[in-house]
């Protein structure tokens, strides 16, 4: 055995893996009473959650209440939601937006009127949009649609500034260390670091898919650590594919234009879908069509600057015409098994946000419900870090660097191929060797979910299965297992 200092350049007592909305709180809640560290493979300015359009959720509005939230919630999540998360995150929502007002988050004020674009809430004096499977009116939004950005920038500027918190970009972690019953810090491609408590907050992998709405960094690269580590990881054959992103782009065309008043038509002009039905539904319904078009024409365009401009300069001219859209890959709902605090299966390991499954999304995240997962889960996962103990005092030695296989565009082209929107046992059945340890581990859950539910949907099994309303878990050398979370 060694000691720390044999092998370890960094001590800490915090070590955050990731740099969006759930790390960058997660390191905020827990800065005061501990050295954190903070990683980020890229710049503090480029995570997912600055990609973030769709706000925040939360029963802040006249006539709203956490209850309501949360059976809207359970209601998209397809009968895989765990109930305990979902109570958890839509009775802290209030208090987590009030928060980022404290920190100097500034959401969209009130509308005079209520018009079907916001609510003139006289208890909360934010604009509240509708939303896909949203009952009442509760996303909050910052400059129309750059709410993650203006969230994920003001916790940046505080956690720059914050004198318990050091930061290093560009820095990536290679493998978790650990011996063989807790987690003890990470080996990255710099260093060696030595941690009372880790938290992984490294988004999720949309960006497996050819087609997506996710920065390239975000394949997952925190579950397949913990997964090696010997963490359960679960569903992650639970993908949501959002309907309207521009075509032959990255661009998202947020669920808000659509709560807006914007219309999906067909070549001809005639709607086909119900715009605010669960997203599984609407992307279906937008991926079943030669032509789908997105008609911005009744939303108040003043609104959405950010979005208006983009379409603009890719030539576009939402004014006059509908753009056209298709499904792109946008929000994983499996992730690494953790309980309500945020801790995983490995002792000093904690999840939070896209990275982690609490079971709060079920098989169908409700719109807005990320952000909102983010801070409410990276709070737990901060403040429940605190209590792991000392490092003992002899540590074993650090794991050797073991970085992730790259991902390439043949993968990317075959992920979309064979678990795109719909899938079958023939083409899952040939992910199983693909060259990724996630994907193969998303093979696998997807072939074990003989159904289809929420984002999971099977041309071979192509009806919900009640014996399958479970989550499937996949622990290292063991086959998938499914559990119910109450």
């Amino acid at each position: 055995m060694a000691t720390p200092s044999d092998h370890a350049e960094t001590r800490c007592d915090l070590l955050v893996v990731g740099a969006g909305v759930a790390g960058l709180y997660a390191a905020l809640c827990a800065a005061d009473d501990a050295d954190v560290l903070v990683l980020s493979k890229g710049s503090l300015l480029v995570s997912a959650s600055f990609l973030a359009q769709g706000g925040v959720a939360a029963a802040v509005g006249e006539g709203d209440d956490p209850v309501l939230h949360a059976e809207d919630t359970l209601r998209a999540g397809r009968g895989l939601c765990r109930p305990s998360a979902v109570t958890l995150l839509t009775e802290d929502g209030p208090a987590r937006v009030a928060s980022l007002a404290r920190l100097g988050v500034e959401f969209d004020p009130a509308f005079s009127r209520a018009d079907g674009l916001g609510s003139s809430s006289l208890r909360s004096g934010y604009a509240l949009s509708l939303e896909g499977g949203h009952s009442l009116p509760r996303v909050l939004h910052c400059d129309g649609a750059a709410t993650g950005a203006r969230i994920a920038r003001s916790l940046a500027e505080l956690v720059l500034a914050h004198p318990r918190i050091r930061v290093s970009e560009g820095e990536r972690v290679h493998a978790l260390w650990t011996d063989g019953e807790r987690c003890l810090g990470a080996r990255t491609d710099r260093r060696v670091i030595a941690a009372r408590a880790t938290v992984l907050a490294t988004g999720g992998y949309a960006a497996l898919w050819e087609r997506s709405t996710n920065p390239e960094g975000s394949v997952g690269d925190g579950i397949a650590l913990a997964y090696a580590a010997g963490a359960a990881v679960a569903d992650l054959e639970l993908v949501q594919f959002h309907p309207t992103a521009l075509v032959g782009s990255s661009l998202l065309l947020s669920e808000a234009l659509r709560g807006a008043g914007a219309l999906l038509v067909d070549a001809r002009g005639r709607r086909f879908t119900d715009e605010l039905a669960p997203r599984d539904v609407v992307a279906r319904a937008v991926a079943g069509r030669d032509t789908a078009l997105l008609d911005l024409r009744p939303v108040d365009r003043d609104r959405f600057p950010t979005l208006i401009d983009a379409l603009e300069e890719r030539g576009y001219d939402p004014a006059r015409e509908p753009v056209p859209v298709s499904p792109a890959a946008h929000y994983t709902m499996g992730g690494v098994v953790t309980d309500l605090d945020a801790r995983t299966e490995l002792p000093g390991l904690y999840a939070a946000g896209e990275c982690a499954c609490t079971g709060v999304h079920g098989a169908n995240r409700l719109a807005s419900n990320s952000l909102l997962e983010c801070l409410v889960f990276g709070r737990r996962a901060g403040l429940s870090a605190l209590g792991e103990p000392e490092l003992p005092r002899a540590l074993p030695p650090p794991p050797p660097a073991r970085p992730l296989p790259p991902v390439s565009l043949a993968l990317r082209h075959d992920v979309w191929r064979d678990a795109g929107l719909v899938r079958d046992g023939a083409s899952l059945e040939r992910l199983l060797s693909a060259p990724h340890p996630l994907v193969r581990l998303l093979a696998q859950g997807a072939l074990a979910r003989e159904e289809s539910r929420g984002g999971h949907f099977r041309a071979d099994f192509p009806h919900e299965d009640p014996a399958l309303a479970a989550h499937t878990v996949l622990r290292p050398g063991r086959p998938p297992e499914l559990e119910v979370w109450q």
